[in-house]
């Protein structure tokens, strides 16, 4: 199995379930070495609720389980979730996504120059794209921070349940998320 940062070789995960009250292992899983933690998440969670009767009302859940899919399931199922913040590494000098501000109302995202970047497709994945202008793009003295794309226009993506992900996120940083957020050591 290869995954990236790892060695070469045949290696299989054990993935643990605990109670977080009593700090007893109630569920082991094993996948294929190259089976992020977050893919059989969802799956383990609804055999633990199923087998025990458990109640889960929240789960607080480290920065690689921040996904759409995960943000997605726990808001189905009614569970208050907080997940840790995810740190990307950026490319040096652009913008970050954050600095895009979305208009749900018009469906548009609007760059720091104030220039709309309306929907333009939805991928397999299930993430929309929105799409600048170039010939806008071209003029911004903002251009070098946006994007270092040859046709100088800018795409910015937007899952379809990224409100999802948005809810943990305001979970994360409510009065009742704050002293729940898993503490990562800096190599996670």
């Amino acid at each position: 199995m290869i995954r990236d940062g790892k060695p070469e070789g045949f290696f299989y995960l054990d993935h643990r379930t605990v109670d977080m009250k009593y700090n007893v292992i109630t569920d082991v899983h094993v996948t294929p070495g190259n089976v992020h933690d977050s893919v059989p998440y969802l799956s383990r969670l609804d055999r633990q609720r199923a087998r025990f009767g458990f109640q889960v009302e929240a789960v607080a859940l480290n920065s690689g389980y921040l996904t759409t899919p995960i943000c997605r399931g726990l808001q189905n199922r009614k569970i208050f979730a907080v997940i840790a913040h995810r740190r990307f590494h950026l490319r040096q000098g652009l913008f970050p996504k954050w600095k895009f501000e979305y208009d749900a109302k018009r469906n548009v995202y609007i760059c720091p120059a104030k220039q709309e970047l309306p929907y333009r497709t939805t991928d397999r994945k299930g993430y929309r794209q929105y799409a600048s202008d170039p010939a806008q793009c071209q003029q911004c003295p903002l251009l070098g921070q946006c994007t270092q794309s040859r046709n100088q226009r800018k795409v910015v993506t937007r899952h379809v349940w990224e409100d999802s992900k948005e809810w943990v996120r305001s979970n994360r940083l409510s009065p009742s998320g704050k002293p729940a957020v898993p503490q990562t050591k800096k190599d996670d």
